[in-house]
């Protein structure tokens, strides 16, 4: 991609954003991804109705009448985008190939973090870790995030999700909350590694599909490559044995993604690159009330 097309896509998908996370997000967002916790705040008088496990005992001993301790919610943040850069991502039957997608929905849950006052830090991935970009807040820094998003080009081709997450574990020590954006078309287990991550931090899925690669169409003989292999074969998609091979394995994909996010307790949401992500993202929002 050229500077100058980078830089307009960039501009474009800031303004659009910008919006969405200013006008449709804000509150949502808030209310969905609450903080680490509860931090002192300060004392004052024990007042009738208050909660006795609240009670400062060392400032009721030095006034001699009971004080307690007063808590405020912890709102910052610390965002990680999990986005997946690999080959399968450059799909698309719309307008919008999957990895537009996947740039809009990381960018418009990055303008909501920093409009937060949150951090928010990248790992891009294939069928490796490619990139860490750590937590930082700013504008300067949600632009460089975008470009980076944009204009990445990884060196692997496959994906990896066992790898990412177990990098992420290891990489974020305090507590963050996480979005793992991904088509997720891997043929590993990432189970375990799901779970552990999901113990530590905050996770939350979010599947970009096209419902073009969910079924083949009966079109007849058909060269089909593979993008993350590079392996290509001819099929013959008039065959209702092999259409219903190909659904098969989608199907069994989803049930084994489903199962996994259910099992480590992961809020997730589906994005064909023909729905409205706006309204499925605010539908994930939802979940986590």
């Amino acid at each position: 991609m050229e500077t100058t097309d980078l830089l307009k896509k960039v501009r474009h998908i800031e303004i659009k954003a910008r919006g969405l996370s200013r006008n449709i997000f804000a509150g949502e967002y808030h209310s969905a991804f609450k903080g680490r916790g509860m931090a002192f705040s300060e004392v004052r008088e024990y007042q009738y109705g208050d909660d006795m496990r609240d009670i400062d005992w060392n400032v009721t001993a030095r006034y001699n009448r009971p004080y307690i301790k007063i808590f405020e919610e912890e709102r910052e943040l610390t965002v990680m985008l999990l986005i997946d850069v690999s080959e399968s991502l450059g799909f698309g039957s719309q307008s919008l190939l999957k990895r537009d997608i996947v740039a809009e929905i990381a960018a418009t849950l990055a303008f909501s973090a920093i409009q937060n006052n949150d951090k928010i830090g990248v790992i891009f991935f294939t069928d490796k870790v490619e990139k860490f970009i750590p937590p930082k807040k700013g504008r300067k820094h949600i632009l460089y995030i975008i470009r980076e998003i944009l204009g990445f080009k990884p060196e692997g081709n496959g994906t990896d999700l066992n790898v990412t997450l177990r990098y992420m574990t290891n990489a974020i020590k305090k507590r963050c909350t996480a979005f793992l954006i991904s088509d997720f078309i891997d043929a590993g287990d990432y189970k375990q590694a799901l779970r552990i991550a999901a113990r530590k931090h905050d996770v939350a899925a979010i599947q970009v599909y096209d419902k073009l690669s969910t079924e083949l169409q009966p079109v007849g003989l058909m060269k089909v490559r593979d993008p993350e292999t590079g392996e290509e074969r001819w099929i013959n998609t008039s065959s209702k044995k092999v259409r219903d091979r190909y659904r098969s394995w989608w199907s069994d994909l989803q049930v084994s993604m489903n199962n996994a996010f259910r099992q480590s307790g992961v809020d997730s949401v589906s994005v064909s690159t023909e729905s409205d992500y706006v309204k499925l993202l605010l539908q994930l929002f939802k979940q986590r009330k």
